[in-house]
């Protein structure tokens, strides 16, 4: 029976090389894939045209197989990719390689000697972009794409315990848009959506790689600071507030002025949980907003108190929608 009709309309990879790692079959997906013909690469050392293969970890993998028979997994969630294939369709995923699952294994001869070593490869991009357009799905917003609250409660937690092990400091800002009713009840809500958005993006801007920016609830958003201390944390909190307040959202031929209020809290000794850190920022934010809106509240030691540095230039802009 000719084996070799049924290696060549599988879609996997197959391919065979010998103890002196020459290759012995190459199918014709490994051929349309890799755009090298079986008769270029037969006879010739697999690492004349795979030259990143001759790494340890493959070296150690096929003499695992030709001495001792072993048959080995290699599994995408460790190794990404074996050969580093183009994906033929564009589009399906960000990746720029194949993502492959691989399984390596002997072949041995009529007296039972192993004299060969095949692996085969599967093509598992499509599972792997699934699955991570899932986990991000999970942990974004699905109107402004930012980080969502149910991914904010794993990083604050992580945070947390890592401040309990090591001591580093930790920022917490709690901020939302101000009269945001009242810009839906003008505008309609499909203004308030796209506010929400663009000012996602004005935000995100305005903030360090390490911070998580999330939105927490509505029109309400957090940013986590790790090893941040409270100046700083303020710092940035004022350069969001400024960022916000200096844009200007375009919506059907109308300028619409926001401004935002927040609330600084740092996690201290007499901090015990995530949930009191997140509940101090809360209680700054709606100080800030008694204080008159459009400012930086930081909860500290216990009280609340407005960094004088940001008092100046705190206004409120012009064409600001008054408060519901």
């Amino acid at each position: 029976m000719n084996y070799e009709q049924i290696l060549n309309v599988v879609n996997l990879g197959v391919v065979v090389f010998d103890r002196e790692y020459k290759v012995c079959y190459w199918n014709r997906w490994m051929a349309m894939h890799s755009n090298i013909q079986s008769q270029t690469i037969i006879n010739r050392p697999i690492f004349d045209f795979f030259p990143d293969l001759n790494n340890p970890i493959f070296m150690r993998n096929c003499r695992s197989v030709l001495t001792f028979g072993n048959l080995i997994f290699l599994s995408q969630k460790l190794h990404k990719y074996l050969f580093p294939f183009k994906l033929i369709r564009s589009g399906i995923s960000p990746m720029e390689y194949m993502q492959q699952s691989c399984t390596m294994g002997p072949l041995r001869d009529s007296e039972n000697v192993i004299n060969y070593v095949f692996i085969t490869i599967q093509d598992v991009t499509e599972i792997v972009s699934y699955e991570q357009r899932l986990r991000e799905l999970n942990m974004t917003d699905g109107l402004t794409g930012m980080y969502n609250r149910r991914y904010l409660d794993i990083r604050i937690n992580e945070e947390f315990k890592r401040h309990q092990r090591f001591g580093r400091p930790m920022s917490l800002i709690l901020f939302d848009i101000d009269h945001f009713k009242k810009i839906n009840d003008t505008y309609g809500h499909q203004c308030g959506d796209y506010i929400l958005q663009d000012l996602s993006s004005a935000t995100l801007s305005a903030i360090r790689n390490v911070d998580i920016l999330a939105r927490y609830g509505g029109e309400e958003f957090c940013c986590l600071l790790p090893e941040t201390s409270s100046d700083k944390s303020v710092l940035i909190a004022e350069r969001l507030r400024k960022q916000v307040m200096e844009n200007s959202f375009r919506w059907n031929d109308a300028d619409v002025h926001v401004t935002i209020s927040l609330g600084v809290s740092v996690l201290t000794a007499g901090i015990d949980s995530p949930g009191a850190l997140i509940e101090r920022a809360d209680q700054a934010l709606y100080q800030a907003k008694d204080n008159g809106r459009n400012r930086v509240m930081l909860f500290d030691g216990g009280s609340y108190s407005e960094k004088p540095t940001l008092k100046t230039g705190i206004h409120e802009p012009e064409n600001q929608t008054s408060a519901d």
